[in-house]
C-alpha cells in the first residue's frame, strides 16, 4: 500500500478543510528524560481528541463518491474509530452504527454518541465486537468500515506528512500500533518523502500480536489483549498492516503497563497534556531504549488524549490501571 506524494497531499488538502493541522513541538523535559531531542506530535489536539479523524473524512469522502446509495456506516472501535466515523458520516448525512466491546470506556462511549452514533454493546473485548459489526453490516444495508483500509491509511497519514515537514530531520519516530493505520500512515509518508527516519512500532506486552507476528513472519494471534491502553488492544493483527509494518518498521518494541502509566505521568509533567495509553506508549518505548537513543532527534506520536477520569486519577495517584 504505497501512495504517491500526490496522493497524499491531495488527503491533506481534503482533511485540512475539516480539521486544522496539529502542532509539533520540542519539549525540552522530555529531551532531558531520555538524552534525545525529542518533538512531540500533538494528535491529541485534534477535533476528537486523537489521530482517526483524518483517516474517517477521507474514508467517509471515498464512500459518498464510491457508493453514493449508502445510507450510512456500520463499525467496531474501542473509541478514537468509532468517534471519528460517527464525526465524518453523519456530517455527511450519513447514519453510523458502532460497535463497542461491553465494558469499554465509558467516556469514550458518551463522546461516540455525542457524535452522532448509533452505539451498540457486543462481545468481550474489541475483536468480538468487530466480527458482529462486520455480519450486521448486510442485514441492517450499511458499509461495513473495517479497522484498516486504503483510504483510512491516506488519511491519517497526513499527520505523518505534516510531522515531517514541520519538525526538524528526525533519526527515528515512535508510533503505536492497534489495527495498525497509524504506524503504515507514518511509513507511507516516510517512503513518500524519500526519507530515511527509523520508524519504531509499540505495542502492549498484554496486546503483542503485532511484534510476534513480525517475529514469526505471519500473523499471529493472542489469546487476550488485557491493557488500559485500549488503542492498542487488539487480539488480531490485520494481515494487510502487517504486510506494510513488518517490512518497513525498523522494529516493534512492548512496552509493559507500569511503563505506559509512567509515560502518561512523564507526558503530564513535561508537557501539561493528558495522553490516553496508546498515546503515551511511545514515550514509552524512548524511555526503554533511551541509551541507544541518545543525542538522536526523535520523534513521538501522541496519537490520543482520551482517557477516562478514573483511570487519569490512578496513574497521577502513582498506580496503573487494571482493566
Amino acid at each position: 500500500m504505497q501512495f504517491t506524494l500526490d496522493e497524499l497531499e491531495a488527503a491533506a488538502r481534503l482533511v485540512h478543510q475539516h480539521m486544522d493541522p496539529t502542532p509539533q513541538y520540542e519539549w525540552p523535559l522530555l529531551s532531558s528524560a531520555t538524552g534525545a531531542g525529542v518533538w512531540v506530535k500533538h494528535e491529541n489536539h485534534g477535533p476528537i481528541g486523537a489521530f482517526k479523524a483524518r483517516g474517517a473524512i477521507t474514508f467517509i469522502d471515498w464512500l459518498r463518491r464510491a457508493h453514493p446509495d449508502c445510507p450510512g456506516i456500520i463499525t467496531a472501535t474501542r473509541g478514537n474509530h468509532g468517534q471519528a466515523q460517527a464525526r465524518a458520516a453523519t456530517r455527511a448525512g450519513l447514519r453510523a452504527v458502532v460497535y463497542v466491546p461491553k465494558g469499554n470506556s465509558v467516556e469514550k462511549n458518551a463522546a461516540m454518541r455525542a457524535f452522532g452514533a448509533d452505539l451498540r454493546e457486543h462481545g468481550e473485548d474489541f475483536d468480538t465486537a468487530k466480527d458482529e459489526a462486520m455480519r450486521a453490516a448486510a442485514a441492517e444495508g450499511l458499509f461495513p468500515v473495517p479497522p484498516f483500509h486504503r483510504e483510512l491509511v491516506r488519511g491519517v497519514a497526513t499527520y505523518a506528512l505534516e510531522f515531517f515537514r514541520a519538525a526538524p530531520p528526525l533519526d527515528a519516530v515512535y508510533v503505536p500500533i492497534g489495527c495498525g493505520s497509524g504506524i503504515c500512515g507514518v511509513i507511507a509518508a516516510r517512503d513518500a518523502l524519500g526519507l530515511a527516519t527509523e520508524v519504531i512500532g509499540v505495542v502492549s506486552a498484554e496486546a503483542a500480536g503485532a511484534k510476534l507476528s513480525v517475529e514469526a513472519g505471519r500473523l499471529t494471534e493472542t489469546n487476550a489483549a488485557r491493557t488500559f491502553a485500549d488503542g492498542m488492544a487488539v487480539r488480531v493483527p490485520v494481515q494487510a498492516a502487517l504486510d506494510i509494518y513488518g517490512p518497513g518498521a525498523a522494529r516493534i518494541v512492548a512496552v509493559g503497563e507500569d511503563e505506559i502509566a509512567a509515560a502518561v505521568r512523564l507526558c503530564f509533567t513535561a508537557t501539561h497534556n493528558v495522553a490516553e495509553g496508546a498515546g503515551a506508549a511511545a514515550l514509552a518505548a524512548l524511555m526503554q531504549e533511551k541509551g541507544a537513543m541518545r543525542g538522536r532527534r526523535v520523534g513521538l506520536i501522541l496519537s490520543g488524549g482520551n482517557i477516562d477520569t478514573d483511570w487519569f486519577r490512578t496513574i497521577l495517584s502513582g498506580g496503573t490501571p487494571r482493566p
